[in-house]
């Protein structure tokens, strides 16, 4: 394989968390009037970290979200993981192949590391990450799309960005691994491939991703 790290998105690529927690964003922002729809929350937050949302809305309405927006929206979050959260069809046994083949891989998230660990215990796709694969926007100064964050897990794991492919469903971590002279492969299991641009390819089922490695 050409690749000497696969970096991978966590909501929607391992973990199918992407409809639990933008249903619950919507509703939550809704409630705090601000409508919004799911399809709104896809189109804008998803991919982000936490502060895109609290910077949109106030761009829109000139009001802050509440002090605790975050701690209420994550205990939300991660209750509805504990009874919904399952693993993306196919990342365990993309995950097995790839340490059977010796093949470095990591996960870089807009999330927080609680809500990477959470999902991870819930879906037991734990037993694949210890603490040095695991990297959240909270470990750099700017999430995406910048490309801060794939740029810290490349130099922590000590792999140069063109080295590195980037698994991505979202618009904003797409643009964030062209931003960092990385390639990436586009999901499109959520996410319409036309809004995928910048990607060197594209798959739907994560089973399809071991053959598009290889080749």
């Amino acid at each position: 394989m050409r690749y000497e790290l696969v970096i991978f998105d966590n909501d929607g690529v391992l973990v199918d968390s992407e409809p639990i927690s933008n249903t619950l964003l919507a509703a939550y922002l809704t409630e705090l009037g601000h409508p919004t729809s799911y399809e709104e929350c896809l189109r804008d937050y998803m991919g982000a970290a936490m502060h895109r949302v609290h910077d949109m809305v106030e761009e829109r309405t000139g009001e802050r979200l509440p002090a605790d927006f975050d701690d209420v929206f994550h205990g939300r979050v991660f209750a509805a993981f504990e009874r919904e959260l399952e693993p993306v069809t196919g990342a365990v046994e993309v995950l097995e192949k790839l340490a059977a083949d010796g093949v470095p891989y990591c996960v870089a998230s807009s999330g927080s590391h609680e809500r990477i660990r959470v999902g991870h215990r819930k879906t037991g796709l734990d037993r694949w990450f210890d603490d040095g694969r695991i990297f959240s926007s909270q470990d750099v100064g700017r999430g995406k799309p910048a490309p801060d964050l794939f740029l810290h897990a490349a130099g922590r794991m000590g792999v140069s960005p063109e080295k590195c492919l980037v698994i991505e469903d979202s618009p904003l971590g797409v643009r964030a691994a062209v931003a960092a002279g990385m390639d990436v492969y586009g999901f499109t299991a959520m996410t319409p491939a036309e809004r995928l641009v910048g990607a060197d390819r594209l798959f739907g089922q994560m089973s399809e991703l071991m053959g598009l490695l290889q080749s």
